[in-house]
């Protein structure tokens, strides 16, 4: 079977001491499929775009911050995901520096800083959950995960790092 991905990007913005994650509270749209859950910033790259411009734009549209600073952190490849049974693959960054001041709130819900040692406290997708561990932790490497989906549940994770 071919596999066309929707390509995306998501990244996560440290504050400067690297205490707190910026995360989007997703409660504007009552008929989103994210609705009540916090995420990341980023979303669908657009066909004349490279990866590092996809977030870039994404994180000034959703949150009113220039990067300076970037980390592609890792990659997972999401299958039969979400009410739609879509597939993505995903770029994870994490953005350790950038200039601006965030938005309160954007289309998609209310941007909060949120303690790190608090993430797991949060309403999310539970796939979060599995590769949010290997974003913030002292490995350097890269890492690479596949995740399918059976809808709004995810079946396995695995990843490799390199």
């Amino acid at each position: 079977m071919k596999y066309t991905p929707i390509v995306g990007t998501l990244g996560y913005v440290l504050n400067p001491e690297k205490t707190h994650v910026l995360m989007v509270h997703r409660i504007a749209r009552e008929h989103d499929a994210h609705f009540g859950k916090y995420n990341g910033v980023g979303g669908k790259l657009e066909r004349d775009e490279e990866i590092v411009q996809g977030m870039k734009r994404e994180l000034l549209e959703e949150t009113g911050l220039t990067a300076q600073k970037l980390i592609l952190r890792g990659t997972v490849n999401w299958t039969n995901f979400g009410p739609k049974n879509e597939d993505w693959l995903g770029f994870i960054f994490i953005i350790e520096s950038f200039s601006g001041t965030p938005f309160e709130s954007n289309a998609e819900g209310k941007l909060e800083w949120v303690p790190l040692n608090k993430i797991n406290d949060l309403p999310m997708w539970e796939g979060d959950r599995f590769f949010l561990p290997l974003l913030f932790d002292h490995d350097p490497r890269v890492f690479h995960g596949y995740m399918p989906y059976d809808g709004n549940q995810p079946k396995s994770f695995s990843f490799s790092r390199i």
